[in-house]
């Protein structure tokens, strides 16, 4: 098949359409044939030789599939042959096939392009999960998003907007993504170039804070956090953008009672994964059924193209998802 391998670590350059084997399903496991792919974050790194995929899983780029079943493994029961399907996977997305746990896929809307597809699994559900089933948020409350125009600060901004409509949603973005942020339905949006974050949210929430942050910087944003953070106030981290390491005011974290929360989806357990699935299909997917909640797409590209879809990502010029398209590789 088909496949963007890595001739070494580094930067995009180093990515290519190649050649690689063709996957077979094990136990539990379901081969897609890949129509559409997504680039995230991770994949980025990952090309850099920094985030290595779990043991056993794919080699190749890619973190979610948009495609049709081809094959089934064993023990498999709930999908069949040529159902339309979108999904998880812990790599091997960058490829005309991959291999998914039945529990990780869910079948396409009818509504929905496989292009659309392939810019839900990875985002929505990091937001779903981090923002409802970790951090807890309810209807009412503040939330604070760092990442402006990324894939998982627009997804988080639309899902509080569709489940917790009464909430308030701050965000931190660049200057030219300010008023985007806006539009898609931020109450606050914060130039993080400009202004200081932590003082803005006291004040737009007349110095209560925000009841939960959502942060993939890390270290060089903890102490700002803790300071915007209200009494029994939550921080999830998922990411390390800014560094793995901070001083942590102690005091602070008591007297508040913050609780500061690590989140990794790719590495979770199969069956944590499926439980997660289980809960956004009940939960978010209707919605896209309904197209009330629509991907939010920056670009379209080939998958010859994956270097100019990895610059274009780590220039930050995105604003949402950008998709690989795979069926034109065949």
């Amino acid at each position: 098949m088909k496949a963007v391998v890595l001739n070494g670590f580094g930067a995009p350059a180093v990515m290519q359409l190649g050649e690689a084997p063709l996957p077979e399903p094990g136990r539990g496991q379901v081969r897609v044939r890949v129509m559409a792919t997504s680039v995230n974050r991770a994949d980025t790194v990952q090309r850099r030789g920094l985030y290595p995929p779990p043991a056993g899983e794919s080699e190749i780029l890619g973190l979610e599939v948009a495609g049709v079943v081809d094959a089934l493994g064993e023990g498999v029961k709930e999908w069949r042959g040529g159902e339309r399907v979108m999904g998880l996977v812990a790599g091997g997305g960058y490829a005309e096939y991959a291999l998914a746990y039945a529990g990780h896929l869910m079948a396409i809307p009818d509504a929905i392009t496989f292009e659309e597809a392939a810019a839900i699994p990875e985002v929505y559900i990091t937001a779903y999960l981090n923002l409802f089933m970790i951090g807890q948020l309810q209807a009412g409350q503040s939330v604070l998003l760092h990442g402006g125009g990324g894939g998982v600060n627009t997804a988080a901004i639309q899902i509080c907007r569709i489940l917790v409509p009464e909430s308030q949603i701050m965000v931190t973005a660049s200057t030219a993504k300010i008023e985007r942020v806006k539009t898609l339905g931020a109450h606050l949006a914060i130039d993080y170039r400009q202004q200081d974050f932590a003082t803005e949210v006291k004040a737009f929430t007349q110095e209560r804070g925000a009841d939960l942050i959502l942060d993939h910087i890390g270290g060089a944003y903890l102490a700002k956090n803790q300071a915007a953070l209200a009494v029994g106030g939550r921080l999830v981290v998922i990411g390390l953008m800014g560094g793995a390491t901070a001083e942590i005011n102690l005091g602070l974290l008591l007297v508040k009672r913050q609780r500061i929360i690590g989140s990794v989806l790719r590495a979770l357990p199969v069956a944590e994964k499926t439980a997660i699935t289980n809960a956004f299909v009940d939960r978010v997917l209707p919605h896209f059924r309904r197209r009330t909640l629509l991907p939010l797409i920056h670009k379209v590209y080939p998958l010859a193209e994956v270097a100019a879809a990895h610059a274009e990502m780590e220039a930050s010029r995105h604003f949402g998802k950008i998709v690989l398209s795979v069926a034109a590789a065949s």
